[in-house]
Parts: structure tokens; C-alpha cells; sequence
């Protein structure tokens, strides 16, 4: 189903946990990450669609979530001709979306990524608001961070998140997780003498520890860190 101007109706759910990370999953078989996200059916309306697509990607029904806010108007991305099918280029150009912010009120136990035959991720992992969008495939960068610049606002405060903040992306410890180089934070930097640090700890280190410490929801696996490396042409055939 295409509009006129030859866009595809689609909605896309950013998750947060009440640490107000996100919910950010692996693509099946590919080192790429990205949001869940479906098309529009005949007949629904973006709600009812982020609902459908909420639970056959990561398995959780209505009762799991509260909607804390929507874009306000599409956000659209181009897909380049390589990535359309051949019967669909001239008149196929790529997707519109009405991007949701959800709260989890349930459990991470409640997630699942097997709720159907046909599963999207196969790993998922909670990561700080503002995403390291060099892991997502590259045409849709700037849709990714139009929604989540617009859904900043409405992000619980939490003491233990990064600063949500468009302006806190300047923050050395987002450039950090951004780019996934280590990052030590000077202050909390303790020695036992003068000029004594604390051990730089790589991200992929320190989600390795906490990996290590809690049990997965079904269907899950826990991979640190994402692959700067992408599998553009698998991340395409969800656009």
C-alpha cells in the first residue's frame, strides 16, 4: 500500500525501560541494529499497527506498555533504487513513518523475540537513548535522529540515564557510545596516591560484567556491543 507520492505507511516503536534505555535489537542473522518497526495494513491505523508489530517483534501486548507520545507528523526516508526490487522501482520510493515512544510497565521477561514464525531480531539488549546510528543502515540515519530528537521531551527523568537533551549529544560520553571507543570519566577517577586512575574500562568490557549478571527473556542473547560492520542489503529488505 503506497501513497501517491509512492511512500509506504509504516510505524516505528522506540521502547524504554524504567531507566529510560532503549530497546535495541539485532537483525536476524546480521550485525545490524535498529528499532522495531512494520508497515501500515489496509484498514489500520498507525496505532493499531504499532500494537501488531510491538507484538510479533519483540512479543508484548498492550497490558506492557504505556504510548507516552507519537511524531506529530511522517518522518520519510528514501531507499535507494539498489535496495528496491526491480518490479517496484518507478513507482516504489521508500517509507513514511509515524514514529511512538513507549514506556515498558511490564517485565524484560516479558519480551520475546519467537512470538511468531517469522522473528525480526535475533539478540536484543538495552542501550542509552541516543543510539550509535553508524550501526543503522545509512538511509535511514536521519530519520532515526528527527524521531528521536522530537520524542526527547517526553523521556522520563531518571538519575541512573544519560542526559536526553538534544544539546547533551555534544557530551564526550555520548560521542562514546556513539562510536564505542572507551571513555574514562575523570570524575570518578580514585588512586591510592597522587596520579592514580582507575582502569579504563572498554564498553565492550563493562557489558560483558553486566551481561553476566541477569538472566535473558526468552529468545534473547546478549551481544555487548553492535558491529560497526553493516549487512545494508538485510537491513534493506525490512524498508
Amino acid at each position: 500500500m503506497l501513497d501517491r507520492d509512492g511512500f509506504r505507511p509504516n510505524v516505528g516503536i522506540i521502547l524504554l525501560n524504567q531507566r529510560s534505555q532503549v530497546f535495541w535489537g539485532k537483525r536476524i542473522r546480521t550485525h545490524s541494529w535498529q528499532f522495531p518497526q512494520g508497515g501500515i495494513d489496509r484498514g489500520e491505523n498507525p496505532e493499531q499497527a504499532m500494537f501488531r508489530e510491538l507484538h510479533e517483534e519483540v512479543g508484548l501486548f498492550p497490558q506492557h506498555v504505556q504510548v507516552l507520545a507519537r511524531t506529530r507528523d511522517w518522518l520519510r526516508y528514501e531507499v535507494p533504487d539498489r535496495f528496491i526490487r526491480r518490479d517496484a522501482r518507478g513507482h516504489y520510493k521508500g517509507q513514511k513513518q509515524i514514529w511512538f515512544l513507549l514506556q515498558l510497565v511490564g517485565h524484560d521477561w516479558n519480551l520475546n523475540l519467537r512470538a511468531t514464525d517469522h522473528p525480526e531480531f535475533d539478540a536484543w539488549r538495552w542501550n542509552d537513548y541516543w543510539v550509535p546510528l553508524d550501526v543503522v543502515v545509512e538511509f535511514k540515519r536521519g530519520v532515526y535522529e528527527m524521531a528521536l530528537t522530537e520524542l526527547s521531551r517526553f523521556v522520563p527523568h531518571s538519575d541512573n540515564r544519560l542526559d536526553t537533551r538534544p544539546d547533551a549529544r555534544s557530551d564526550p560520553r555520548n560521542r562514546y557510545l556513539r562510536a564505542g571507543m572507551p571513555f574514562r570519566d575523570q570524575s570518578s577517577s580514585h588512586g591510592d596516591g597522587a596520579g592514580a586512575q582507575r582502569p579504563i574500562e572498554s564498553a565492550h568490557q563493562h557489558s560483558s560484567r553486566v551481561g553476566a549478571m541477569f538472566e535473558l527473556p526468552p529468545g534473547a542473547t546478549f551481544e555487548p556491543d553492535p558491529q560497526t560492520g553493516l549487512d545494508a542489503d538485510a537491513c534493506a529488505r525490512k524498508s
